[in-house]
């Protein structure tokens, strides 16, 4: 599988990447069996992706504990992108070292700060005010990257959900940024106006998350009322619909992503394809984006995906899509952070 440089680095990266926050099981994606991610982790390093992408905070460290098991005995083979939270970040070679003990390997491929430092940010982690009192500035957090990434402890430094402020102000600190994780598909396409350019300006990579909206775009669901509340808290859903679990208080783009499935039900049924597969077809075929995470709960979901790295994408269909998708863009506008209520994003 073809393979692409992140950055300034010398990590390089497959079209897709394995998505892991599912691994070790948790209240947010329910039971995953050890069996299962042994499974797909043999068959990923197989097929050619060797690319892993977990956090501390995903299921309390239990996801990078199973990686790590997966991994045993070929570490070698892998590379392994793990998150420092924000309100983490007073002490990173703390939460480093836990992350590689978690992981049983003692250095890092791509060490990110999971998300910028700021009040809001920060407040999604913690409720403590000692640390919202005592939050690092970003040059005091480079520092730390920077002295770890000398101990050759991380290989590359990266950042997710960063917006083009918080990108100049990092790449300010004196330390290369070598990829920003960002969440792209077909209804989240926020970063297309300023970040994108910012990225390419400033020698980002850019790798993408939720590549198929948590399952949204994989026509798992019939209608978008059965998706589940835990994963309809975001912008594009009424606020109702998280019952409970959305903070964002808006209204969504739930007529116009609706629109958007009826089309590529359409035209995924013509090419005789999944909708997965044309969803992650549509995002290969934007030449900005370098890698896709995409998380699979199994063997079969695997190869599913791995199939959209074939597709062959007609111009005039990537045009339409990206013509329907349009209207939700325009709806959720260019704010990136679509947890958040538009007016106090944390992405700036």
């Amino acid at each position: 599988m073809e393979r692409y440089q992140l950055g300034r680095s010398k990590v390089t990266v497959p079209r897709i990447g394995m998505g892991c926050w599912a691994f070790g099981g948790g209240e947010y994606w329910g039971e995953q069996s050890q069996k299962d991610v042994d499974e797909v982790v043999s068959a990923a390093l197989s097929a050619g992706i060797n690319f892993f992408d977990t956090a501390e905070m995903y299921n309390n460290g239990e996801s990078e504990v199973s990686l790590g098991k997966a991994l045993k005995g070929r570490r070698e083979k892998a590379v392994i992108c793990t998150k420092i939270s924000p309100s983490n970040c007073r002490n990173v070679r703390e939460h480093l070292l836990a992350s590689m003990e978690r992981l049983q390997t003692d250095y890092i491929d791509i060490y990110m700060m999971h998300w910028p430092i700021n009040t809001l940010a920060v407040k999604h982690f913690t409720d403590s005010s000692s640390v919202l009192a005592d939050m690092p500035t970003i040059q005091e957090t480079c520092d730390q990257l920077k002295a770890l990434k000398k101990e050759g402890l991380i290989r590359a430094v990266g950042i997710s959900n960063f917006g083009v402020k918080q990108m100049e102000e990092f790449c300010g600190t004196g330390l290369q940024a070598d990829v920003n994780e960002m969440p792209y598909n077909i209804v989240s396409r926020a970063i297309e106006a300023g970040i994108v350019p910012c990225s390419e300006k400033l020698g980002i990579s850019i790798i993408g998350s939720m590549g198929l909206q948590q399952g949204l775009l994989a026509g798992i669901y019939k209608d978008i009322s059965q998706i589940p509340s835990h994963q309809a808290h975001s912008r594009h859903f009424a606020d109702f619909r998280g019952q409970g679990t959305s903070r964002h208080g808006e209204a969504g783009a739930e007529r116009e992503m609706a629109e958007v499935l009826k089309v590529l039900e359409r035209i995924s049924a013509d090419m005789g394809i999944p909708m997965a597969q044309l969803s992650l077809a549509w995002i290969f075929s934007k030449p900005f984006m370098k890698s896709v995470l995409v998380g699979s709960r199994n063997v079969a979901q695997l190869e599913s995906n791995i199939q959209a790295t074939n597709v062959v994408l007609p111009k005039e269909v990537e045009a339409e899509i990206d013509r329907i998708s349009l209207p939700v863009l325009e709806k959720l506008g260019n704010n990136p952070d679509y947890y958040e209520n538009s007016a106090s994003s944390r992405i700036f």
